[in-house]
C-alpha cells in the first residue's frame, strides 16, 4: 500500500491498528474460502467507515487485519460492528459450516486484541524527539 495520509479539516494523520479476533472456543472454523470472504467484508466494511486494509490474513480459529484509520474515529464501535456483520455475514453465506461449530449466534470471542503501529519504533521516535533543537 502506498503511504496515504487521511487529510481532514485542520489534521492529517497516519494511523493504523492491528486487530486480532478469535473464534469463540477457538474452534477451528475458517477455511480458506471463508477466509477470502472475510477479507472481501472487511475490505466493504472499513471502506463504509473511511478506513483502508492494509493487509489481512487468518488461520482456521483466528484473523489479524491491519488497517489506517482517522483519529476521528471511535475504535470501539468500529470493532464491533466489524465482529457483528462478519459473524451475521458467514452465517448465512457458510451456514452449513458455522452450524458444525455453533448452534448460537456468536462466531467470534467475546473479546479482541487491538494494538496502534507505526512506521517507525518507539525509540526511534523517542530519539528524534529528544534530538530536537530546544531553545536556550
Amino acid at each position: 500500500m502506498k503511504n496515504d495520509f487521511f487529510s481532514r479539516g485542520r489534521s492529517v494523520s497516519d494511523l493504523k491498528a492491528h486487530l486480532v479476533l478469535t473464534t469463540k472456543y477457538r474452534k477451528k472454523l475458517f477455511t480458506k474460502e471463508m477466509l477470502e470472504r472475510l477479507h472481501e467484508i472487511f475490505e466493504d466494511l472499513l471502506e463504509r467507515w473511511d478506513c483502508r486494509v492494509i493487509e489481512f490474513n487468518g488461520e482456521e480459529n483466528h484473523v489479524h487485519l491491519l488497517f489506517q484509520y482517522h483519529p476521528s474515529l471511535e475504535l470501539s464501535k468500529l470493532v464491533n460492528n466489524l465482529k457483528t456483520v462478519t459473524s451475521r455475514r458467514l452465517r448465512s453465506e457458510f451456514e452449513e459450516r458455522v452450524s458444525e461449530f455453533y448452534t448460537k449466534d456468536a462466531l467470534w470471542n467475546g473479546s479482541y486484541f487491538i494494538a496502534s503501529c507505526g512506521g517507525v519504533t518507539v525509540s526511534t521516535l523517542k530519539r528524534y524527539i529528544e534530538e530536537q533543537d530546544s531553545p536556550a
